[in-house]
């Protein structure tokens, strides 16, 4: 067993007496879930399309080592390494979402993809933690020192993001962006004037995205009345559920997968419950739960506006994510193409997640003391 002796001041050293090693322990169990279940789900989905049977296989458990070092490497900054970090992501992340406007590869009528040395890269995923980390930074810089222009910069980044998001499009990373956002700026000490003029706001974006997106309008008519077109999908992810019952049909005996599309991504929980019923499915949702729930214990013993907004952020983001992705496979809201955190098959969700749940291990690690700057200052 890893351990190291009370006395011993390396950076792995304190690194290990200071993080949650609990957290730590929930996330290796859902990679290792989601590695399994990959194994089970995408050797079908990859004949019906064309390629070798493990090819999703053989490529997840690329990204799976790589996404360990990513959250451990994340995991040692100290709070304000974490920051520098998410704004030099940010920045890339936001060049990243121009660029796949001119050069985006386009897939299901949407251009979110950039093709990088033969890989296909998500820039958005890998907006969502810097942005919360960044955005945080802003927000206490504004409720400390009264800096009108750290909320004014606030603002302008999310709407930045959230405009190239949506001329992608890509409306269900915009709802998650600003729902996150929201709640930052809430724990900021938002105005109620303007709750209510961002609540405002959320319902006319929702409201004329209904009406100028056709894809956001078809699945919304589908979820309020099945009949009203193609429910392939979420009639054949209710099926599996039916299938697997309490203890599943047992491991590579699921015969949904082999109709369901992206049934190693997307619909991934719905092979969970065929192969290994509901009794796997109520652990996912337990461990996401305790992730979520564990965190936020531990941020409430830090006096760190920014690390209570950051990590708070990026907690809501991740356990908004898996409710998003569970719930559109149970038909409980309009199906949104979002990965079930570390489980999904997807290397740039799972190296964005991996960043993200690095940086909510960093921002709660134990610390003796206030954050201070370079200079000895406080921080807030």
């Amino acid at each position: 067993m890893l351990t190291f002796a009370r006395t011993d001041t390396s950076l792995i050293a304190r690194w290990w007496w200071t993080v949650d090693r609990w957290t730590l322990a929930a996330v290796a169990l859902l990679l290792g879930i989601g590695a399994i279940l990959t194994i089970a789900a995408s050797p079908a989905v990859a004949e019906r399309i064309g390629y070798s049977e493990f090819h999703f296989v053989t490529r997840q458990m690329v990204y799976l080592p790589l996404a360990a070092a990513v959250l451990i490497a994340t995991s040692l900054l100290s709070p304000i390494g974490a920051k520098r970090a998410s704004i030099a992501l940010l920045g890339l992340g936001l060049l990243g979402l121009a660029a796949t406007l001119v050069v985006g590869t386009e897939v299901k009528g949407a251009a979110r993809w950039l093709r990088i040395a033969g890989l296909s890269v998500q820039p958005s995923e890998f907006v969502k933690p810097a942005f919360a980390v960044v955005a945080a930074w802003l927000f206490a810089r504004a409720a400390a020192i009264g800096e009108l222009r750290a909320w004014g910069a606030a603002i302008g980044l999310w709407a930045a993001i959230v405009g190239l998001l949506l001329l992608q499009p890509d409306l269900g990373m915009a709802i998650v962006v600003t729902a996150v956002w929201g709640v930052q700026f809430f724990l900021a000490g938002l105005p109620m004037i303007l709750v209510v003029v961002l609540a405002a706001a959320g319902v006319g974006i929702l409201i004329g995205s209904y009406h100028t997106l056709p894809h956001v309008a078809s699945r919304i008519d589908r979820f309020l009345d099945p009949s009203s077109g193609d429910s392939y999908q979420i009639d054949r992810s209710l099926e599996a559920f039916r299938n697997g019952g309490l203890f599943g049909t047992g491991p590579g005996e699921g015969s949904v997968k082999f109709s369901l599309p992206d049934a190693h991504s997307d619909f991934v929980f719905a092979v969970a419950g065929e192969e290994f019923g509901a009794v796997l499915c109520i652990a996912l949702v337990a461990l996401f739960a305790f992730v979520v729930l564990r965190g936020f214990a531990r941020l409430a013993h830090d006096d760190s506006l920014f690390v209570l907004i950051a990590a708070a952020g990026l907690l809501v983001q991740f356990g908004l994510q898996a409710l998003i992705n569970m719930g559109s496979t149970l038909h409980l809201i309009p199906t949104k193409g979002m990965t079930l955190p570390f489980v999904s098959y997807g290397g740039s969700s799972l190296i964005a997640l991996a960043f993200g749940m690095g940086l909510v291990l960093s921002l709660t690690r134990r610390r003796a003391g206030p954050l201070r700057d370079r200079n000895g200052e406080v921080l807030p």
